[in-house]
């Protein structure tokens, strides 16, 4: 079995450049033990059929059964095989991000590791490659799940087209391909797997999509829940914000700062006025409630603003002036 630990980064370019190869497939495994020979005889046969060379990288994210036996057997029987293996569950994005380290090919697939894509389809991703695409995603027609998890996958995507402008039928779907620049770019942290395309695109990459098969699932459970839709959710309000404000966050807090300290000024301005001129109604100001949600307004506003001023000081230290544009072409 091969160390999984990344080589040293001097010799890490150099590594790279001598075994370019042309397809890596990178398949997350968490518990998938008995899908694991029947995935393998499939996207072997597939690779085959497309003629490029290939490499097929399984991520083993913390399995509790016999997927890691499994995959030291594969590895030993095919050169093709490599297995990263991690200390316990870290979850998808680690797992992705780890396998995208350590790829050597030009054009990169990910797929899930329970049988429900299909190796098949790979043709069609490439042709779309071809095309002039840098980043293509499956789109599982027709989607065999439960109403559990289609019901919910239809509201997010929708959700997700509304708010950031990529139109992707199915934009958490584990089955896509890559160009290798796309990774090398796009900055993949926490759960940010399932925006891949949308930061792609926000990087000035294009994207599209591809009619899929989509198999039921034969083995193991889902390991989709409730939890994983709250934080998908979560972690779209960030990717909006990072797309529109990453650059100028002050836009953001300023503007609510200053809303509402000039509501908190005008509701106690009307305090004022209410309690001296003639045509008020005299109250006293200590005695009103609204006097104090004034303050609080005012009180709220200069946070935001100060808020905003400090994350403008640490985008400041923490410029890096490659962060703030995607080259695709240079010529000298």
């Amino acid at each position: 079995m091969q160390n999984s630990t990344s080589p040293r980064p001097d010799t890490a370019p150099e590594l790279v450049q001598e075994a370019r190869l042309g397809i890596s497939v990178v398949v997350p495994v968490y518990n998938e033990e008995q899908s694991l020979r029947p995935l393998y005889h499939a996207l072997t046969a597939a690779l085959e059929r497309l003629g490029q060379s290939y490499e097929i990288l399984f991520v083993d994210d913390g399995s509790r059964d016999g997927s890691f036996a499994t995959l030291t057997a594969l590895h030993e029987q095919d050169q093709h095989v490599r297995v990263i293996r991690f200390r316990r569950n870290f979850g998808k994005t680690p797992a992705l991000v780890a396998g995208f380290s350590h790829v050597r090919g030009d054009i990169v697939f990910t797929m899930d590791a329970d049988l429900q894509d299909d190796p098949e389809e790979m043709a069609k991703f490439i042709e779309k490659l071809d095309e002039g695409y840098d980043l293509v995603s499956g789109w599982k027609y027709p989607r065999h799940d439960p109403i559990t998890k289609t019901f919910p996958s239809f509201f997010f995507n929708r959700m997700v087209s509304v708010t950031t402008g990529v139109r992707l039928h199915d934009i958490n779907c584990g089955f896509k391909a890559y160009r290798r620049e796309v990774l090398d770019d796009v900055k993949l942290y926490g759960e940010l797997h399932r925006f891949i395309p949308v930061l792609a695109h926000e990087r000035g990459f294009r994207v599209t999509e591809v009619k899929v098969r989509h198999h039921k699932r034969k083995f193991g459970k889902s390991k989709y829940g409730a939890r994983r839709f709250l934080r998908g959710f979560l972690d779209l309000m960030m990717v909006v914000f990072l797309m529109q404000y990453l650059q100028t966050p002050l836009r953001l807090f300023g503007a609510i700062g200053l809303l509402a300290t000039v509501a908190g000024v005008l509701v106690d301005l009307y305090i004022v006025l209410d309690r001296f001129l003639p045509i008020g109604s005299h109250q006293e100001i200590h005695t009103r409630p609204l006097l104090f949600v004034g303050i609080l307004l005012i009180v709220f506003g200069i946070s935001f603003i100060l808020t905003g001023l400090q994350s403008e000081m640490i985008r400041h230290f923490a410029y890096r002036p490659d962060d703030e544009y995607s080259i695709k072409q240079v010529l000298d």
